[in-house]
């Protein structure tokens, strides 16, 4: 953990505090609560000759959050606070490597335990925040990881405004990165590469609630340039149906040094879904051209439509598509039941000399939220995954994972 930037991080916070000319919005409009979270995974690999027959952990996360409110006057200030601690449950030397728990580089044996402590000042004018310090964005360019026992988060600057009606508007720059499986600061990057910091700007204007258009571009430099543009459609069919149509496109170019070799992507993605009652068809299609695989930050996760359980479809050259199905049990009388399948193909991966590598996973979700009773929003949830490539790629396994969650409101 870097205590030099926390230091400095909470002096410039204690530097506010001192000048608010008031507490009383700042604590009136504060929410605070603890997420916990109980992971479990199960990664039996099924190639031949694996270097480990399975991955195998179970560990405990904790995540506390702190989010204030602002003073009043002119320029509003804030604070923001998150503390986040993974405990390992069970692991071994020989069943490492799942993302639940960080390992040790030389004797390969899980970490008991990792933490890690955020803060972040907030500034309002108007409808304008500026944040400094532990960010979480959810961006075309750049989104954080949750999808483990504690979350990844970045350092920076990020500026959000809605001072032109209909107009979300996204600029910052980021220079740290924590991964979710880290209780340590890495420089922001991409695959192997490192870089001073990651610039980003661009928004999302609707046009109407069910048309909205976002333009963004973001630069890791010395490593990358993007691009993106994306298209959001609802259309009302009647009677509770609904059409939705996600479209998606990336371009993704090398910049000044290429630190990471050379970055040549073209991203074309989209996701349309027929929401019917209780039930939900979606059909994908993601289409890549360039030399090079898909770009994104270490830490984050890719925002394009075939992201799921295992894979992420990101490969050179690899075009893919899904189909999936989704269903909320309440329309059979059971709140609080969800069940979600979904398979996706991909194909024409270029890696090494393969130039027409295979990938395909089948994932399955069943969830259910407890409705009432002292387990009230207790959730549980199942995951079964099914991965296996081919046509000179060797990857293969089945998993199972096994998710407790529950929020605690503080107030």
């Amino acid at each position: 953990m870097n205590h030099t930037r926390l230091s400095t991080s909470a002096a410039l916070l204690a530097g506010f505090t001192l000048s608010m000319p008031t507490l009383a919005a700042f604590l009136d409009d504060s929410h605070a609560r603890i997420d916990l979270r109980n992971h479990y995974i199960n990664r039996d690999f099924r190639q031949d000759n694996a270097p480990q027959a399975k991955a195998e952990e179970w560990g405990q996360g904790f995540t506390a959050r702190f989010e204030s409110g602002f003073t009043e006057g002119l320029v509003g200030v804030g604070v923001d606070a998150m503390g986040q601690l993974g405990i390992k449950l069970d692991s071994g030397r020989g069943r490492r490597g799942t993302g639940l728990l960080p390992y040790g580089p030389h004797n390969l044996e899980p970490a008991d335990d990792y933490s890690e402590l955020g803060l972040t000042g907030k500034l309002r004018i108007s409808r304008s925040v500026l944040r400094l310090g532990t960010l979480q964005p959810i961006l075309p360019v750049v989104v954080y990881n949750d999808t483990r026992l504690l979350s990844s988060t970045f350092q920076g600057g990020w500026l959000t405004s809605q001072d032109i009606d209909g107009l979300t508007f996204n600029g910052g720059r980021l220079t740290k990165a924590n991964l979710r499986d880290s209780s340590g600061r890495d420089d922001i990057g991409y695959g192997a590469a490192s870089s001073d910091h990651f610039d980003f700007g661009g928004g999302t204007y609707a046009f109407s609630p069910q048309l909205s258009l976002s333009y963004y571009y973001a630069k890791l430099d010395q490593i990358y340039r993007q691009q993106f543009v994306g298209l959001v459609h609802t259309l009302p069919l009647g009677q509770g149906t609904s059409l939705r149509s996600d479209l998606r496109y990336f371009d993704s170019r090398g910049d000044g040094a290429e630190k990471a070799g050379r970055v040549d992507n073209r991203n074309f993605n989209g996701m349309f879904t027929l929401a019917t009652g209780a039930h939900k068809f979606s059909a994908t299609f993601q289409q890549m051209s360039g030399k090079s695989a898909f770009p994104f930050l270490n830490g984050g996760d890719p925002y394009t439509v075939n992201l799921v359980t295992y894979n992420t479809y990101t490969r050179a050259g690899l075009d893919s598509w899904q189909v999936r199905y989704d269903y909320d049990f309440v329309a059979l009388g059971v709140p609080g039941l969800s069940f979600m399948t979904r398979y996706t193909d991909g194909r024409h991966a270029r890696v090494g000399d393969i130039d027409n590598g295979r990938e395909r996973e089948r994932d399955t979700d069943l969830t259910y939220v407890i409705q009432s009773g002292p387990l009230k929003d207790v959730s549980l949830r199942w995951r079964n995954v099914t991965f296996r490539s081919g046509n000179g790629l060797t990857n293969a396994l089945d998993e199972n994972r096994l998710i407790l969650g529950y929020t605690l409101a503080l107030w």
